[in-house]
């Protein structure tokens, strides 16, 4: 049975989902996105995924004409009817059709599509082994208004991704024009230095993670403390263990950057220990649905 696509209102067979060409989503990049992960059938902190589309929504200008009761429920929808318990989801809105002026004011409705998929996890051996990172050539501007939000203009961080790749790596770090950490290009880091959690502000800039906001959050019950803060090259120097966070990969441990070991080449105790107790959480939201109202 094919897998069902949700556009604009409806249900249809993704060999049939088809958007126009003169979207401006496929024009200009003119549109954001949000990537979710569905446990048991329910997506993991679904309001924080929403609250985010919305407010990059209001500030780029981009219309949302549809109430968030709404979209849970297509999202719910579209997992029951695909039969779908461990999943990888997108939501896209653009701004609509192209009528000929470059104008935010287009009159058009926006499109707004929502796919869905059995997710294919990362390898057992990331998590028992860690991955390594590079430092990408590329680095993060401080002055885009875009990066802070996940934007359909992505190119930026392929370029990296691609850099990644390349070099034989998982994944690509970037620095700001201050030499400073600010994310992966599609990730957010932590670094462990004398058992205190530091992981860069959202001026750096990067984009609010879900799951970096659900680390932070935990980090108090397990007696951690986390510095958001400006975070130099250099400490990744100091740093015992670093991982890096995403919906998908939830807690990734990193074991080498660039060329150099972190800690002993081998996941640390305290990264195992909060990737433990994201499961953990992960586990007791998407059963009990306590962040699903």
């Amino acid at each position: 049975m094919s897998n069902l696509v949700y556009i604009d209102g409806k249900f249809v067979p993704e060999e049939e989902a088809r958007v126009s060409v003169f979207d401006r989503g496929f024009l200009y990049g003119d549109g954001l996105f949000e990537t979710m992960r569905a446990y048991h059938g329910q997506v993991f902190r679904i309001d924080d995924h929403l609250e985010r589309l919305y407010h990059s929504s209001r500030e780029l200008k981009i219309p949302l004409k549809f109430e968030r009761k709404d979209l849970k429920e297509a999202v719910g929808d579209l997992l029951e009817k695909n039969k779908l318990s461990e999943a990888y989801l997108r939501l896209t809105l653009t701004r609509g059709l192209h009528r000929g002026s470059l104008s935010f004011d287009t009159g058009s409705q926006p499109t707004l599509v929502i796919t869905a998929r059995e997710l294919d996890p990362y390898p057992p051996s990331y998590y028992q082994k860690g991955i390594r990172v590079i430092i990408a050539g590329i680095r993060q501007n401080p002055f885009s208004p875009l990066s802070n939000h996940k934007s359909l203009s992505y190119l930026f961080y392929l370029l990296a991704r691609e850099e990644a790749r390349d070099r034989d790596a998982s994944e690509a770090i970037l620095l700001n024009s201050k030499g400073e950490i600010a994310e992966g290009a599609t990730s957010n880091i932590f670094l462990i230095i004398n058992g205190e959690a530091f992981t860069p502000p959202e001026q750096a800039p990067l984009l609010p993670g879900i799951t970096r906001k659900a680390v932070i959050e935990m980090l108090p019950r397990l007696n951690l403390s986390c510095r958001i803060c400006p975070v130099p090259q250099t400490r990744l120097e100091e740093a015992e263990e670093v991982f890096i966070t995403n919906s998908l990969m939830e807690v990734m441990p990193v074991t080498s950057v660039e060329d150099r070991k972190v800690g002993d080449g081998t996941p640390g105790p305290i990264t195992r220990s909060i990737a433990r107790a994201y499961r953990e959480l992960v586990e007791e939201e998407t059963t009990s649905g306590s962040k699903q109202a």
